[in-house]
């Protein structure tokens, strides 16, 4: 099923919905590091596969990340979950979580999987609470560290051609930690999951 567009209607509920997820993943990192998450409005979009790279301008003053991806599925519903990760931010993570020795390559990935394993399964828990669905998630894939994001634009996310896209931006309060989570629903799954959307709406 291909889309051309979202409704207005039909935006906003999934815009609710993912607030809701996204409150329940940053109370959780706030609890763990002490510190005041800042919460934008999600962005919702309809992307082309060529489109990808536009999801990820608004990080183009980053001038290198580390990124994580995670598959997940569940009735009939499909995505990637990727999480992007501003470098300059892991000095703040290390302090937030006690950690006092070198942040060598491997403690940085450690930190990464870390944030993701939060945000990632938190936010996907939330999302599936609220449609009735139940999601098995993938192991959580490295898609590597200090990239630059053409790098990260150009690899392969998965046999889609467009996709209903939630763009979450991340910040803590008073800290320079920044991370991007950013959902990925290929378009087979956008028929359940407007049909999942509609029925809350009732």
């Amino acid at each position: 099923m291909i889309v051309s567009d979202l409704d207005e209607e039909l935006r906003d509920a999934y815009q609710e919905i993912a607030n809701i997820a996204m409150g329940r993943a940053a109370d959780l990192l706030a609890r763990l590091l002490d510190n005041y998450v800042v919460l934008p409005i999600p962005k919702v979009n309809l992307l082309e596969r060529s489109e990808l790279n536009m999801a990820l301008g608004s990080l183009e003053e980053f001038d290198s990340v580390s990124a994580v991806c995670q598959g997940f599925v569940g009735s009939r519903i499909a995505g990637e979950a990727l999480l992007i990760f501003n470098d300059t931010s892991f000095q703040d993570i290390a302090e937030l979580t006690n950690f006092a020795g070198e942040i060598t390559p491997q403690i940085e990935l450690e930190l990464l999987m870390d944030i993701a394993n939060i945000l990632i399964g938190a936010f996907l828990k939330g999302l599936a609470e609220q449609l009735d669905v139940s999601f098995s998630q993938g192991q959580p894939v490295i898609l590597g560290q200090h990239l630059n994001l053409l790098d990260l634009a150009n690899r392969d996310y998965g046999n889609w051609k467009q996709a209903l896209t939630i763009e979450i931006p991340y910040r803590l309060e008073g800290r320079g930690v920044d991370c991007d989570l950013l959902l990925l629903f290929t378009e087979d799954s956008l028929e359940v999951l407007e049909g999942k959307v509609r029925y809350l709406l009732e």
